[in-house]
């Protein structure tokens, strides 16, 4: 079972044990129910900033649908370990799925920041949708170019670049049109 799939579970198991209905968690997401089901059932992510968006309504912290064990220690990610991985549309209206992202702290129980290595292909449309969430991200370019909109800018991160932002603007990260990209991006979403 994939990770996407695992996540669409947790996510319906939650909802249901909170006794919340899909149309109420579409009116509280601003997500739509079609959107939702597809999560739920297909585990289709369509990015990042939904995600924070149902975690939130249902009480609990992002990792709570990634998290595989519950160390309260330090967790070691080593470099020559699969760690598995969830891949998101990137928000791209024909849900072509060109962003997986590998958790780097999935073992790590009460975390406040989602650190991931994401792996993004080259960009290939400019019908991708601006999403909005409350917290703050941080990415650093290991390999490759990204864009980013931000609000109404537009910036171009190469190889050793960095950026630092609030997510609470609408934004949006894809790879460079040539090639696609890999980057080390921490997220930061306050659960109240």
């Amino acid at each position: 079972m994939g990770r996407g799939k695992i996540v669409g579970e947790k996510i319906k198991a939650l909802r249901e044990s909170k006794n919340i209905s899909l149309k109420e968690l579409a009116e509280q997401t601003c997500l739509s129910e079609e959107q939702l089901l597809v999560i739920e059932q297909d585990g289709i992510m369509p990015s990042l900033g939904p995600l924070i968006k149902i975690a939130r309504v249902l009480g609990v912290r992002l990792g709570t649908f990634l998290d595989d064990d519950d160390s309260t220690g330090p967790v070691v990610c080593r470099k020559d370990k699969s760690h598995g991985s969830i891949s998101f549309s990137n928000g791209s209206t024909n849900a072509r799925k060109h962003m997986n992202y590998f958790s780097l702290a999935g073992s790590k129980s009460g975390r406040q920041m989602e650190p991931f290595i994401i792996n993004i292909d080259a960009c290939v449309e400019k019908d991708f949708i601006l999403s909005s969430h409350e917290g703050e991200e941080f990415i650093y370019v290991l390999e490759g170019a990204i864009e980013i909109n931000y609000g109404k800018e537009v910036y171009q991160l190469e190889e050793g670049d960095s950026i630092f932002y609030d997510s609470i603007v609408e934004h949006h990260v894809h790879g460079g049109c040539l090639n696609g990209a890999k980057i080390l991006a921490v997220v930061y979403s306050p659960l109240q």
